[in-house]
């Protein structure tokens, strides 16, 4: 899946091994868990009032290890949904047309969640990040939870609590009981719910 995704891009997996083996050739003595390299200043066009008083912000480029996410997933997720928060249920382009939407994983990539279509939703901004931190949850027939923390203006913008969230048409395309098991588990358990 990786490779169809990536084709005929310049980014492709590597074993572990074979990258140490280029950050060491290619930065000496570093270790490859620590491995920063400075950018020189960037050039001024001579000083200006708003920078007289303001120190220089340091540019770093810091090497990291981190999941590598399907590119295609946002994509399918945000067809699925056609561009609408499944929690609001608004649909916001920008100017230049692009959604608004992002993809949600209900098993998140960090503990081990795999990037496929039944695995996500399609959420505004604020939403996913409620979501992410378990202010907001899904029960396994999809209704909308929500914690007791979160106020009655932000409530406006959703359906109201217990209500089904909006899904898919195609059936093969909404969220999977497992991954909602697993996720309300966790809300439950931020939230001090029994479960």
């Amino acid at each position: 899946m990786i490779g169809r995704t990536l084709q005929g891009k310049s980014v492709r997996a590597i074993a572990e091994d074979d990258f140490a083996a280029i950050v060491l050739a290619g930065l000496g003595d570093l270790p490859t868990t620590e491995a920063v390299i400075q950018s020189p200043e960037p050039k001024k066009n001579g000083p200006t009032v708003e920078d007289a008083d303001l120190p220089v912000r340091q540019i770093q480029a810091v090497l990291a290890n981190r999941k590598i996410r399907d590119a295609m997933f946002r994509k399918r997720i945000r067809r699925a949904y056609d561009d609408r928060c499944a929690v609001t249920g608004l649909r916001v382009h920008d100017a230049k047309g692009r959604s608004e939407v992002q993809a949600a994983h209900i098993w998140g990539v960090g503990d081990g969640g795999p990037d496929v279509l039944g695995n996500g939703l399609a959420l505004s901004g604020t939403v996913h990040w409620l979501f992410d931190h378990h202010l907001i949850g899904l029960s396994e027939d999809c209704r909308l939870i929500v914690a007791p923390t979160i106020p009655d203006a932000l409530r406006a913008l959703m359906l109201p609590a217990g209500q089904q969230v909006t899904l898919p048409d195609d059936p093969s395309a909404r969220p999977k009981p497992a991954f909602l098991a697993r996720r309300l588990k966790r809300f439950c358990e931020a939230n001090g719910y029994r479960t």
